[in-house]
């Protein structure tokens, strides 16, 4: 049986403490938290300046300044790294999740991981969950069997699994094998196995971002005739490739593809905001809104020419760099959440130690939590982040170390030699001669400058900490197998 996660309703003094509000099950603030898929720093008018011409996102850009909007807000370097990270406010090689889980393979949450739908559950909220997962195939790992109370327009796998239902079935294959690639919706209504649906082909891959905030969308409406409060999470599938969009969007952007996929975003995510606000439930709502991590730049489709934007930082979608893990999140809460822009230091694995202390649910004691409680931060009792370091992980490697500013390697991702060269996940990895390679991620944004042996050796010492920090809580509670789709020793 999966662990409990045992249900604390917060005391008054600890209540004013964390949050001024009232902690009756009936007043806690419902809460909607949107992820986009591969969306890159740069690629909201927000974060870019409206710099991009036509491509522009109003609906997000507004969220943004109705709220807290964090310009270093930290991820991991891909889909189901980040989703796992985000769900149990761990590291995701702590629960066997540091690279994408691939078509095909397994992995996974497992019945012992506690999520952030069993912490709302709790505490007496509903639950659910709409869109995309990549947290496993299997029905152990999947949402309706990991605190949410239903999962709708539902598909386990990424986002491309549309297309490679198509190439399976023009080479033969059989539905079972088209199944074990993830191409196909499915719902689940309570816990179990979920129900098929339909085929996630390259047909529904236009319709589906609207089929999913129409779900979120009555969801919500639904839950405005209750008492009972909400959580809802919308795993959106754009802009992650391919980006073919419902009609109304096609050449609206200017910008490709791409530029239209994140258009149509921007107005499925005005859809969410329109029936919170229709629902009178906007001052009793937090809203987060999140991209999972940074753009695809080197590797696109020949029709896709026109890639995602990473800002000013170097890297993209699978490396360990800067482009890779910063990218768009903010979050608003009328009321509680002072409107404004912060580079503090935000990290994913720090929503689920945030949440739990807003709605007084207790942390899970028998694991690590690597997520810092940001309540202080985000309520304005502190101008600071609580955090300071990050680790990134690739596998079963430690890739980076952030501490502060500063941001150490010890290995090199580059581009491939092929063409088209491709960089990332799919790049080439480069070890150091022995030391790491040091940045100055203010100073230097786009990491031109190895200043390991320029004056910041010292940093070495600091890098080393943290990796000791990490590795030392390895003893109690081991890490599970790292995957790995290349050796297979």
């Amino acid at each position: 049986m999966k662990t409990t996660v045992a249900i604390a309703i917060a005391t008054a003094a600890l209540a004013l403490t964390l949050w001024a509000g009232p902690v009756r099950a009936s007043d806690r603030p419902n809460v909607v938290l949107m992820l986009a898929d591969n969306l890159g720093f740069g690629d909201l008018s927000v974060y870019n300046g409206g710099t991009r011409g036509g491509f522009r996102t109003p609906n997000i850009d507004s969220l943004a300044a109705e709220g807290l909007r964090l310009t270093q807000f930290l991820v991991e370097p891909g889909c189901t790294p980040s989703r796992a990270a985000l769900q149990t406010g761990q590291y995701s090689i702590r629960n066997g999740m540091s690279l994408i889980i691939a078509p095909g393979a397994s992995g996974g949450l497992q019945d012992d991981d506690i999520t952030l739908g069993e912490l709302f559950k709790s505490v007496g909220y509903d639950t659910t969950y709409v869109g995309k997962w990549h947290l496993g195939p299997q029905p152990v790992s999947q949402p309706q069997n990991q605190g949410f109370d239903q999962w709708l327009v539902g598909f386990a796998g990424t986002t491309d699994s549309s297309t490679y239902g198509d190439n399976l079935r023009a080479l033969g294959m059989g539905q079972d094998m088209v199944d074990a690639f993830g191409a196909r919706i499915i719902e689940a209504r309570g816990p179990g196995e979920a129900a098929f649906v339909r085929p996630y082909d390259s047909d529904y891959r236009k319709q589906i971002e609207g089929d999913i905030a129409a779900a979120a969308s009555g969801y919500i409406r639904q839950q405005a005739e209750t008492d009972t409060p909400f959580f809802l999470m919308i795993g959106w599938t754009r802009p992650h490739f391919p980006n073919d969009t419902a009609d109304e969007f096609v050449g609206l952007s200017g910008a490709g593809k791409y530029g239209d996929s994140v258009m149509e975003l921007d107005l499925r995510t005005g859809e969410i905001l329109a029936a919170i606000e229709d629902a009178g439930l906007r001052d009793r709502t937090i809203v987060i809104w999140l991209s999972d991590n940074g753009a695809t730049v080197t590797a696109t489709a020949i029709d896709e020419v026109h890639a995602g934007d990473n800002g000013p930082f170097r890297g993209e979608l699978g490396d360990a760099y800067e482009g890779s893990i910063r990218t768009a999140g903010m979050i608003r809460w009328p009321g509680e959440i002072e409107p404004r822009v912060s580079n503090e230091m935000f990290a994913i694995h720090d929503f689920f130690p945030t949440l739990a202390a807003i709605i007084g649910a207790e942390l899970p004691d028998d694991r690590p939590i690597d997520g810092v409680d940001q309540t202080g931060f985000l309520l304005g009792a502190s101008e600071t982040s609580a955090r300071d370091s990050l680790i990134t992980f690739i596998g079963d490697r430690i890739a980076a170390v952030r501490w502060r500013q500063f941001r150490m390697y010890p290995f090199e991702i580059g581009v491939s030699d092929t063409n088209p060269a491709v960089g990332g996940y799919m790049g080439v990895k480069t070890e150091t001669a022995g030391f790491p390679q040091i940045y100055n991620i203010e100073a230097d944004p786009k990491e031109r400058v190895n200043l390991a042996h320029a004056g910041a050796g010292w940093a070495v010492a600091l890098y080393l900490q943290t990796i000791q920090q990490y590795l030392a809580t390895l003893v109690e509670y081991p890490n599970p197998p790292a995957p790995n789709v290349t050796d297979f020793r």
